[in-house]
């Protein structure tokens, strides 16, 4: 905690019990401290960039569910880099600037941007719009559309980045994971709650392709257990179903992303448009 103005020091990220992801980017950094903090209180998770190119970067590595975007930055072009977001992505976006003019607002909302805050502002206020922004571009429950993919999974404060093959511990720690681990865990982030056979986590870990035996998954489990388990001896995420299988006892949130090419370099990339649906599937 900074002594001087109480909040808490420059941090790229804000791990919360999280009702979204949300990325500030602004070169102002007491600002960007001090909505992460306040976002953190109200139950966000926070990550903050103090320019595009780092933004970009972290758009590509992590799942994010709305960006808090400051139009005057110093060295950029606010419209340039909200076309650009845009134009690879369908993340929500907030303009969040000291420009009021009615030219402005328009030229933003025109850009793609799914709201305009201009400063000074309350933080109430904010945090309200940001609310109000994700709820509108929230699909409705039973509205998945299967062409749109995962993703991310989040799970007891873990985070499984799935193009990427990236697992993520809650203290924000990159944890290497085998690729057989990988679809094991996978097969489980889908399917929480349910008892699945050694013969169903072979099929769908994709494991029957490489190991025969069903044995391999007791293998398996034991690997994965001993990365994200607080006690390997004692599993709670991962618990064994005598005689039938295994059961992945934990409330799962499935983020889920459109494909859009990247205009800059031609490939095909995930949007980050984290569009989250909780699945309160908790195991007693």
């Amino acid at each position: 905690m900074n002594r001087n103005t109480g909040w808490i020091a420059t941090a790229e990220s804000y791990p919360a019990p999280s009702h979204g992801h949300v990325l500030v980017v602004d070169d102002d950094a007491a600002n960007r401290e001090r909505v992460a903090e306040y976002l953190t209180l109200n139950d966000f998770r926070v990550t903050h960039a103090d320019n595009g190119r780092r933004m970009m970067e972290i758009l590509r590595d992590e799942p994010i569910d709305l960006i808090a975007l400051e139009f005057s930055m110093r060295g950029e072009d606010g419209c340039q880099l909200a076309s650009r977001l845009r134009g690879t992505s369908m993340v929500p976006i907030i303009i969040v600037t000291s420009r009021s003019e009615e030219a402005d607002r328009v030229m933003g909302l025109e850009l793609g941007a799914d709201d305009y805050v201009t400063k000074p502002f309350s933080m109430r206020e904010l945090l309200a719009r940001i609310r109000a922004v994700m709820r509108r571009c929230r699909p409705a429950e039973g509205a998945y559309d299967p062409q749109c993919p995962v993703r991310a999974y989040h799970f007891a404060g873990w985070t499984l980045n799935v193009p990427l093959h990236s697992l993520k511990s809650p203290a924000g720690r990159h944890v290497p994971i085998s690729n057989g681990e990988f679809g094991l865990l996978l097969a489980f982030l889908g399917r929480p709650e349910l008892i699945l056979s050694r013969d169903q986590l072979l099929e769908l870990s994709r494991l029957r392709s490489t190991d025969v035996y069903d044995r391999s998954i007791d293998v398996q489990i034991l690997r994965l257990r001993r990365k994200i388990e607080a006690d390997p001896g004692t599993p709670q995420l991962i618990k064994t179903a005598r005689g039938a299988g295994y059961q992945f006892c934990a409330s799962v949130t499935a983020v889920y992303s459109y494909a859009k090419p990247d205009v800059a370099d031609g490939r095909s990339r995930y949007a980050t448009a984290s569009r989250s649906t909780p699945r309160e599937l908790i195991c007693a």
